[in-house]
C-alpha cells in the first residue's frame, strides 16, 4: 500500500502558547507604533488650527484630523483586543503549566515511597531493639568499671558531723583573714602638724623670740661665748 500510495507526511506540531503569544504581543506592539505616530500627526493639526482663524484651509485641516481621530481609535480597539487575547493565552499556559508541574511532583512523590518502601524492607525493627539493649548493657558496665577503678582502699573511716564542724571553722578562719576593720585605727590617725610648735603661743605685734627646731628657745650667741 505504501508502494502504491505513497506514505503521508508527517504532521509538524502545531504552535506552542508561548509562540502565539508572543506573535499576538509583536502585532500589538506594531499598532501601538502606529497609534504613537497618528498622534504626532493629530497634535500637529492641533496646533494649526489653533493659529488659525475659521475660512475653508481650517475646515480642511480639520477634516484630516478626524480622519486621523478615526485611524487612532480604530488601532486603539485592535490594540486592546489583542492584549485581551495575549492576556488569556497566557492564563491558560500558566494553567498547563501547572498541571505539568503538578504531574511532575506526583510522579517524584510516587518513587520516593517507593524507595521508601524499599529502603525499608531493609532494616529489620527486633535487630535495632537488640542493638539498643546491648548498647545500654555495655554503657552500664562500663559505668561499673569506672566505679571499681575509682574506689579508695585504706582511708580513714571519719564521722559526717566532724567533716561539717571541720568546714565550717576553716570558713570562720577564712572570714578573719578577709577582715580588714584593724586598719580603721590607722586611717583615724592625726595628721601631722602643719605649723612649727610654739607658734600659735606668739602674739603679734609683740617683740619675737626666736626658737629652735624644738620650738624652745634659742641661747643669745653672747652666751655661748661666756
Amino acid at each position: 500500500m505504501n508502494r502504491l500510495f505513497g506514505r503521508g507526511k508527517p504532521k509538524e506540531p502545531g504552535p506552542s502558547l508561548n509562540d502565539c503569544i508572543s506573535g499576538v504581543d509583536a502585532r500589538a506592539a506594531n499598532i501601538e507604533e502606529k497609534i504613537a505616530k497618528l498622534e504626532t500627526e493629530l497634535r500637529k493639526y492641533r496646533e494649526q488650527m489653533s493659529k488659525m482663524r475659521e475660512s475653508p484651509a481650517k475646515n480642511s485641516v480639520k477634516q484630516r484630523a478626524l480622519r486621523v481621530l478615526k485611524q487612532k481609535k480604530a488601532y486603539e480597539q485592535q490594540a486592546e483586543s489583542l492584549r485581551n487575547q495575549s492576556f488569556n493565552m497566557e492564563q491558560a499556559n500558566y494553567a498547563a503549566q501547572s498541571l505539568k508541574d503538578t504531574q511532575a511532583t506526583v510522579a517524584a512523590m510516587k518513587d520516593g515511597v517507593k524507595q521508601m518502601k524499599t529502603e525499608y524492607k531493609k532494616i529489620n525493627i527486633d535487630q535495632i531493639e537488640d542493638i539498643q539493649d546491648d548498647m545500654a548493657d555495655m554503657l552500664e558496665q562500663a559505668d561499673e568499671v569506672q566505679e571499681a577503678m575509682g574506689r579508695t582502699y585504706g582511708m580513714p573511716e571519719v564521722d559526717d558531723d566532724d567533716l561539717q564542724a571541720e568546714l565550717d571553722a576553716l570558713g570562720d578562719e577564712m572570714a578573719l583573714d578577709d577582715d580588714t576593720s584593724y586598719l580603721d585605727d590607722v586611717t583615724k590617725a592625726p595628721e601631722a602638724p602643719s605649723r612649727e610648735p610654739g607658734a600659735d603661743s606668739i602674739i603679734p605685734g609683740k617683740s619675737t623670740i626666736e626658737t629652735d627646731e624644738f620650738g624652745l628657745p634659742k641661747v643669745p650667741t653672747s652666751l655661748k661665748t661666756t
